[in-house]
């Protein structure tokens, strides 16, 4: 029975946090604060280095300098010099030829047996990285995730699934949900990005994991989640 430990949005913090035991380590991303080599490194030497047999990541939105095409635009926004972001894929996507993690983006891999997909994208987002419009756009990329997964990974949540914001508002993806709920149903579906919603439900007869591990001020209090296959 593989079990799952799952994490999210630890935004430079990761070195806080305690992990359970587990088959398969996935984080849902945001895993840095806006994506500099210096915050990258120091992420993926610490979660090679965990002793889970199988390491999954994905990017989310603040992990700027892994999406290529808006990095070019917008590196202004975010730091004063611009940093080496081919050489920071390259170095990621090293340790991924290595053999000492996955790094998925809009694919899928087998770890533990199970099946794995993984997509960084959410709904557009305060200008940040692995965005897109609600709608076609959108309901292009999802309807791309295979059916019959076990796991899916994505950054933000579906709409309808621990999404609620601080004011109650629900802000999850419902292109998203539609697939998640409707055509894809994984066994698993495992996000972040709403840090106010950490926890687990089952959805439709999928298990729906908020896996932030830091709340609202950004401070990592929230539990790393398990989940046995």
């Amino acid at each position: 029975m593989p079990r799952l430990v799952l994490i999210s949005d630890t935004h430079n913090q990761h070195r806080q946090l305690t992990l359970p035991d587990g088959d398969v380590l996935i984080h849902c991303g945001d895993f840095t604060g806006t994506g500099t080599a210096r915050q990258v490194e120091d992420f993926v030497d610490w979660f090679v280095a965990r002793p889970h047999p199988h390491k999954v990541l994905i990017a989310g939105n603040h992990d700027v300098t892994l999406h290529a095409s808006f990095y070019e635009r917008h590196w202004r926004r975010f730091h004063r010099a611009r940093e080496d972001d081919a050489a920071i894929r390259a170095r990621l996507d090293a340790h991924a030829r290595a053999g000492a993690l996955h790094y998925l983006l809009d694919r899928e891999v087998t770890a533990a047996g199970l099946r794995i997909y993984g997509a960084p994208w959410q709904p557009e987002f305060c200008g940040w990285a692995f965005n897109l419009p609600r709608g076609a756009e959108s309901a292009r990329v999802w309807a791309a995730v295979p059916a019959g997964l076990d796991v899916l990974v994505t950054h933000g949540p579906p709409l309808g699934a621990l999404d609620r914001v601080s004011n109650g508002e629900r802000v999850g993806c419902a292109d998203l949900a539609r697939e998640v709920f409707g055509r894809a149903r994984p066994r698993v579906h495992a996000f972040g990005h709403i840090h106010e919603s950490h926890g687990a439900l089952d959805v439709q007869g999928v298990r729906c994991v908020n896996a932030s591990s830091c709340d609202l001020s950004y401070a990592p209090t929230q539990a790393p989640l398990v989940v046995d296959l």
